[in-house]
């Protein structure tokens, strides 16, 4: 989210610490306690507390003008939504993934995630906060789907995405032509720990993608392009190394999310499904089937025109199957 606010110029005042780590907070809390959380002036002159980094920035587009990141066109922004989405729900088990099961990842982001707050902390204190937090999160992998059955299916599914995405830069600045949009920011937000903090998948991206470790550092502050409404690519033409992030979200994104939404539907504790021919096992998770609810409105709001751009691009990535029947 600093880096949407860098790059759309929005003026922000950032608090050190997360409310967690800043005892007393002058601050509302979020509904969910998630991070980012961003505050904004309701209309009653009161602050309020909001979450999620893709709500928060469709309300950043309606509150200030240009310098969008979300495509004009309907069909782009559709196609961008659900890229925006493959990289909230899938990429992040990647990067929880790596970070909890290597041991030199889980060592590193221990020791220093609890130091990042402005609230002074001795070494026995920190010390307890490493192993407490590292305890927390590993008993917490289950939740997005990482365990001994899917972790090699999480890992070949991040070198892909390396590749096809090393491709895509080779062809645009960005997704969607030379103006990034919310989707590039979603990948960055993702890629930000997995190619430049965390030590495993960050060997994996230098070595598969030195393109897209590059990459990541340029969109932490684009404050300094000037886009143009013409820089969005194009309906009618979208590349084929576009196509090819559709098709590397359709083999494994897509049938989780599937699936997902079948187990929540049936009341199932368990998320069974394959992922490119390999078995996939998880517990359900509710907000995935809100997020794929969200989509199929969307999708079957466009009009007859922006579906069938929307239909051609995912013909045969296997992302079509989410739409069935929307």
């Amino acid at each position: 989210m600093l880096a949407v606010l860098r790059y759309r110029r929005i003026p922000y005042r950032r608090r050190m610490g997360s409310w967690r780590m800043s005892q007393p907070d002058d601050l509302p809390r979020p509904k969910v306690e998630l991070l980012p959380t961003l505050y904004f002036t309701g209309e009653n002159g009161k602050t309020e507390a909001l979450v999620g980094s893709t709500p928060l920035i469709r309300r950043l587009e309606a509150d200030h003008a240009g310098r969008a990141v979300v495509p004009g066109d309907p069909a782009i922004a559709f196609l961008d939504a659900l890229l925006e989405d493959y990289a909230d729900e899938w990429l992040t088990k990647a990067m929880f993934h790596y970070r909890w099961v290597y041991a030199p990842d889980i060592d590193r982001a221990g020791e220093i995630l609890p130091r990042w707050t402005v609230t002074p902390r001795g070494e026995a204190e920190l010390a307890e906060l490493k192993a407490a937090f590292s305890e927390r999160q590993i008993s917490r992998l289950h939740v997005v789907g990482s365990n001994p059955t899917t972790g090699p299916v999480i890992e070949a599914s991040y070198e892909r995405f390396l590749d096809v995405l090393k491709a895509r830069l080779a062809d645009s600045a960005f997704l969607f032509g030379a103006r990034p949009s919310s989707a590039d920011f979603a990948a960055f937000g993702q890629l930000t720990q997995l190619t430049h903090f965390d030590p495993t998948p960050m060997a994996v991206t230098l070595e598969h993608a030195p393109r897209v470790w590059a990459w990541v550092e340029l969109v932490e502050d684009l404050s300094g392009l000037e886009p143009e409404e013409t820089d969005w690519v194009a309906p009618g033409a979208i590349p084929d190394s576009l196509r090819a992030l559709f098709a590397e979200a359709g083999r494994c994104y897509a049938p989780v999310m599937l699936a997902n939404a079948r187990a929540l539907l049936d009341g199932a504790d368990t998320v069974e499904t394959e992922v490119d021919g390999k078995p996939w096992v998880q517990q359900p998770f509710p907000y995935q089937g809100k997020c794929l609810q969200g989509l199929r409105r969307d999708y079957a709001a466009l009009d007859a025109g922006a579906r069938a751009v929307v239909d051609d691009v995912l013909a045969g990535t296997g992302c079509e199957a989410l739409f069935v029947g929307a």
